[in-house]
């Protein structure tokens, strides 16, 4: 039992690792430009040309990504909830932009269910992290 507990920290922690890592890459401008998509046309940006829904994105992301460091633990329950509700919060973000920029009524209407989904799972996560005793 120990160990089978042992084994599943060890990949909780890598699996929570990967993200992290991948992260990072995009962040030190490991990605190809070109694998990054255009905000306003969904083509390739390879000319470095920018528009305010694509600022929009990127800065949503960055907000996102620099949100969902996890703070020190190892409760694979608190850590997911942790992890979840910035994660949550951009996509949240990311779906207004859609409906300020966007004009495709089926992705607009997707942004909208996004929001009112994670807004509901959103309260969710924190009622739990709430309800949870405080580390020692």
């Amino acid at each position: 039992m120990r160990s089978c507990k042992l084994l599943m920290g060890a990949a909780l922690a890598a699996c929570l690792a990967v993200p992290s890592i991948a992260q990072e890459a995009v962040h030190e401008g490991h990605v190809p430009e070109q694998a990054v998509p255009s905000a306003d046309t969904g083509s390739a940006a390879s000319s470095g040309a920018t528009s305010p829904a694509r600022e929009a994105m990127e800065a949503a992301n960055e907000k996102m990504h620099a949100a969902m460091m996890l703070p020190p633990g190892t409760d694979a329950d608190v850590l997911f909830a942790q992890a979840m509700i910035p994660h949550h919060e951009g996509a949240i973000d990311m779906a207004r932009v859609q409906l300020q920029y966007g004009k495709d009524p089926e992705l607009r209407k997707l942004a909208e269910e996004i929001i009112a989904t994670q807004e509901a799972e959103i309260a969710v996560l924190k009622d739990w992290l709430a309800r949870q005793p405080a580390a020692p």
